[in-house]
């Protein structure tokens, strides 16, 4: 690392501490003996969300709370929740290693978190992400969810 005072090309760790998403770090140059702070920050790749018809475009987790604070309207359901299923969701995305995902793929996952956070917001949410034609299909959800806690 660079000093920043003489511009020496050496310096040395006195201090690692974890700051929030980063590390800083107090140096000292070993040239000059004067002490600075570096901040490291961990590099991600960027998440690509392939879409249904086709198009691309960068992973948002702030689509995913919009969308289940829509579902969990009026359901006794805290934010913290929601943004606890985000961070979980998106841990896990990134936990995979692949720089593409499909939105069908994240929308499954939103649907199991739900399905345990709340059953009202869950049948909301697969109601749109579904596009549930009919209430057949609505029915057929339905069932499914209730076989599910049967067993």
């Amino acid at each position: 690392m660079k000093c920043p005072f003489c511009g020496f090309a050496d310096s040395k760790v006195i201090d690692s501490r974890p700051a929030e998403d980063s590390i800083r770090r107090r140096r000292e140059c070993v040239e000059c003996g004067k002490r600075f702070t570096t901040y490291e920050i961990v590099e991600r790749v960027p998440l690509i969300v392939v879409k249904r018809d086709g198009s691309r475009q960068a992973f948002d987790k702030e689509r995913i709370v919009r969308g289940v604070i829509k579902s969990c309207e009026k359901r006794p359901v805290t934010l913290a929740q929601i943004e606890d299923m985000a961070n979980e969701i998106e841990q896990n995305l990134r936990a995979t290693l692949e720089s593409e995902v499909s939105s069908d793929k994240i929308g499954e996952m939103v649907m199991d978190g739900l399905k345990d956070l709340d059953e009202v917001a869950y049948v909301r949410f697969a109601s749109v992400y579904r596009s549930f034609k009919d209430i057949n299909t609505f029915m057929e959800e339905l069932s499914k969810l209730q076989q599910g806690k049967t067993e």
